[in-house]
């Protein structure tokens, strides 16, 4: 067992006896006191018909805590940060060997123990990646993986596909623990080897329904449809190779090697059979073999994992396009040009164009990726940032802060209405502090002992922004953006400080990289 610091050990034990811990933060510029009045604010218009762990009235005290500060000039985007960090803390749960994560506050008949669903279990980790108790996500790893008959892995946890291997590489990018993962390589091999006895096909793809892809009711497949899949052949690859990387830090090099080798056999699969040449877009392709005759947002999935080839990038131009996947409420989850957009009715849980939170945090990974790669000339940073934006607005409904499932592209209204509409509030099914931390401020994490910070956000965009106490390889990270000075009085331009120190300093936003 990892050795565990009194802070990252009390918190959560404290909790679920009615009492608070208070570590010591290590904020270097912001003030935790000057963003309590969110949490106040969510909490007066919440009625909490249901409590997990720690109530609203203990929220703040666990944000204090647990999370690292922003603030920056756009007053929407710097409240949703708050509220998607608010509403993460509702979705733990005491469970009987430790602590989980639901995705739906309210039971749903498709979940298991503690209403526990495996859909969202990625965007879990790379949103929880950023706390300082990674306590939390270790036991709900533990769950996931352990909770099973004869401690194998819970029995639901294949309702649906998942990028699981890969976030928990890319949490250690963050928290360096190579302790836990070297401890849970044999339990990761022996996932992806029954995912690959369950859905491979000898062309080296992968097949899913598209309701266990958690993407139901869409334009190319069904959900009784064995279609190969961009969504879980992308997942298979990347899970392979973070196996390979983790074997690495295990000394097994002939098992490295092995999954590097599945890995890469995926990555040629996708490029070469997934990759519509006409259309410039990666599709579904059916079990005849022909591709789907619709771009879907799934198409961009490979770039999330740096999986497609740098001649694929031409099919970005179709993220700006108003008639692919640009709409006035966010990025659609199919392209607006085809005749079948929005076709399937309202109210059931329809991917064929409506906007999924899930598919838009997948989406914004996969553009960060491509903007840091290869130069192209379809999209930059200012449509991470208008994207990003158009994100933090549509998380509203009655004036007050919202998150749920989809909702329409053209009006921004949530489409599950009425008594089902309670199952979506505060729907733990997407990422959006991550997209802030890696993405925008531009910490982006790494194996090396090496702090890289790459914004994203336009460098005439902002006079200014602040990334507060961000727990970062056992260290405090602080990014601060000030470009005349004179909103945090610390010097003009672009600083980075560690454990309080700065260790960088730069007249224009750009990137950074420093030893730690």
């Amino acid at each position: 067992m990892h050795s565990l610091s009194i802070c990252s050990i009390l918190p959560l034990f404290l909790m679920s006896i009615g009492m608070v811990v208070q570590c010591h933060a290590q904020a270097v510029v912001l003030k935790s006191v000057d963003y309590e009045h969110y949490a106040t604010r969510f909490n007066a218009s919440d009625s909490e018909r249901i409590v997990n762990l720690i109530p609203n009235a203990k929220s703040w005290e666990w944000m204090s805590v647990e999370i690292p500060l922003f603030d920056c000039p756009s007053i929407q985007l710097e409240e949703i940060y708050y509220f998607r960090w608010w509403t993460y803390r509702k979705h733990i749960k005491q469970a009987d060997s430790g602590h989980v994560l639901t995705e739906f506050i309210s039971p749903v008949t498709h979940a298991g123990p503690h209403n526990t669903v495996a859909c969202a279990v990625g965007h879990h980790l790379a949103e929880g990646r950023w706390l300082k108790d990674q306590q939390l996500l270790d036991e709900y790893i533990h769950f996931w993986f352990r909770s099973g008959t004869n401690n194998g892995p819970a029995k639901h946890f294949h309702k649906f596909s998942g990028w699981v291997q890969a976030a928990l590489y890319d949490r250690y990018l963050v928290t360096s623990d190579k302790t836990f993962l070297i401890d849970l390589l044999d339990d990761l091999v022996e996932d992806y080897i029954a995912w690959e006895s369950e859905r491979s096909v000898p062309n080296g793809l992968f097949w899913q329904y598209d309701v266990r892809d958690g993407m139901e009711e869409s334009i190319s497949g069904g959900r009784k449809v064995e279609n190969r899949r961009p969504t879980i052949s992308s997942y298979m690859a990347a899970n392979a190779l973070a196996i390979s990387k983790i074997a690495l830090m295990a000394n097994q090099p002939e098992r490295a090697k092995e999954f590097a080798d599945r890995s890469a056999k995926i990555r040629y699969a996708i490029n070469s059979q997934l990759w519509d040449r006409e259309a410039e877009f990666f599709k579904v392709q059916r079990p005849d073999g022909e591709l789907s005759n619709a771009r879907e947002a799934i198409g961009f999935i490979p770039w999330m994992f740096h999986l497609a080839d740098a001649d694929k990038a031409i099919a970005w131009k179709q993220l700006s396009d108003p008639n692919g996947f640009w709409a006035p409420w966010g990025l659609t989850t199919a392209e607006r040009r085809h005749p079948a957009f929005r076709t399937h009715g309202t109210g059931t849980c329809e991917w064929d164009g409506a906007v999924w939170p899930f598919a838009t945090s997948q989406t914004l990974n996969a553009l960060a990726n491509v903007i840091r790669g290869p130069a192209q000339e379809y999209v930059g940073r200012s449509e991470y940032l208008e994207q990003l934006l158009s994100y933090a607005r549509s998380h509203q409904q009655d004036g007050k802060a919202y998150i749920g499932e989809y909702l329409d592209e053209t009006t921004g209204k949530w489409l599950i209405t009425g008594p089902k509409a309670l199952r979506s509030q505060f729907y733990n099914h997407s990422t959006f502090c991550d997209l802030i931390i890696s993405g925008l401020v531009g910490i982006v994490p790494r194996a090396d002992d090496v702090l890289e910070v790459d914004p994203l956000l336009p460098a005439d965009a902002w006079e200014w922004f602040c990334l507060d106490d961000v727990p970062y390889h056992g260290r405090r990270v602080t990014v601060m953006w000030d470009r005349k000075g004179d909103r945090y009085q610390r010097g003009s331009g672009l600083a980075v400080f560690v454990d309080g120190k700065e260790v960088a300093r730069s007249p224009t936003l750009r990137k950074v990289i420093v030893p730690l």
